[in-house]
């Protein structure tokens, strides 16, 4: 088992180049081993193009030596025809006798069909190897799939003082707590989760873009809460090519065709309602960014599964209050006179 974890850690370090370049598929990496060698070695790059089997299979130069190697995989080979045809009938057709996974697929379009399938075909297949470390990879399409609405990451900045604004941002627009290293990170976040997700007041206040600019990547999705349509037109949120979704009380009609809007229930239980109608536009990732009353929203329903709250030296005494939030500290760091503190909710 030690040997299979070994080149299984290799699937998961490939796997990880996919990560916000894959929506709405999952990230996976995979390696062909024969005698202990690395012959080949992929993984999935973007939803429409080859998946990690493929890749793997493709780099091997002697194709020969396939019949008698082991195929690492960090999730199920697919079974079905999509954008591209089922990876378990190409380990079939080149006859790769045995075939390691990390974990099952949790799509009802795969789930244990593709196992079933190269069993049926004869071949050797192990399960469940790093099965923790593989669902922790695609913890995202994990979310998505079982619990049926994206994985949910909360950001905020707060002072010293446990402030995230202060009275008046008349003299600044927006008002910065942490340095340029820590909002550059937050950029690098941008392009790897498939939307963002900001309230009313957070809109009016800073005009934010919400696209990256300080990182190389895709710009997310833009999700709004504007529950009266009071933001204007011309805010830039709504001025992009990026999809945004706005989230309103009442129909709204837009000039931009990028903006779409959705009626839910502001009254209720609005975080699932908004969770809901993510799921249904196949949003397997969120960042909420704010403002306070929408992130503590979330935080009461229990419809989150990451903070990451940055503390920066600066100071208001007077402002708008940190949300309050409950969970496992699980990582720390510094970055200059900024502390990043990482989240997870077990419940």
């Amino acid at each position: 088992m030690k040997i299979h974890e070994k080149y299984l850690k290799r699937c998961i370090q490939l796997a990880k180049n996919g990560l916000g370049t894959t929506y709405p598929n999952p990230m996976v990496g995979s390696v062909i081993v024969y005698e202990n060698q690395i012959i080949g070695e992929g993984w999935h790059k973007k939803a429409g193009e080859p998946h990690a089997e493929v890749n793997a299979i493709n780099s091997v130069k002697d194709k020969s030596l396939l019949p008698k190697a082991t195929i690492y995989v960090s999730l199920e080979p697919c079974s079905h025809f999509g954008k591209t045809p089922p990876c378990s009938d190409l380990i079939i057709e080149h006859k790769i006798p045995n075939v390691v996974i990390g974990t099952i697929d949790p799509n009802e379009k795969v789930a244990g069909k593709g196992i079933q399938k190269l069993l049926l075909a004869g071949h050797n297949v192990t399960i469940g190897v790093l099965d923790e470390e593989c669902l922790e990879l695609n913890q995202r399409f994990f979310t998505f799939h079982q619990k049926k609405r994206p994985y949910i990451i909360l950001k905020w900045a707060e002072t010293s003082d446990g402030l995230i604004a202060p009275l008046s941002k008349d003299e600044q627009k927006p008002v910065w707590i942490t340095n340029q290293y820590s909002r550059q990170l937050v950029h690098k976040w941008r392009t790897e989760e498939q939307a963002i997700l900001v309230g009313t007041q957070t809109v009016l206040d800073d005009n934010p873009s919400l696209n990256v600019r300080d990182w190389k990547g895709n710009s997310p999705v833009k999700i709004i809460l504007d529950r009266q349509n009071r933001i204007p037109e011309s805010a830039a949120v709504f001025n992009s090519t990026e999809k945004t979704i706005v989230f309103s009380e009442s129909k709204r009609s837009f000039k931009n065709p990028n903006c779409i809007s959705e009626v839910i229930n502001f009254k209720g239980d609005l975080a699932q309602e908004i969770c809901n109608s993510l799921f249904q536009h196949n949003i397997q990732s969120v960042i909420i960014e704010g403002g306070a009353r929408t992130l503590q929203t979330f935080i009461d329903e229990n419809l989150w599964d990451e903070a990451r709250v940055f503390k920066g030296k600066t100071s208001f005494t007077e402002g708008t209050k940190a949300p309050q939030l409950s969970g496992q500290l699980t990582a720390q760091k510094s970055i200059l006179e900024d502390a990043l503190l990482i989240f997870r909710n077990h419940d």
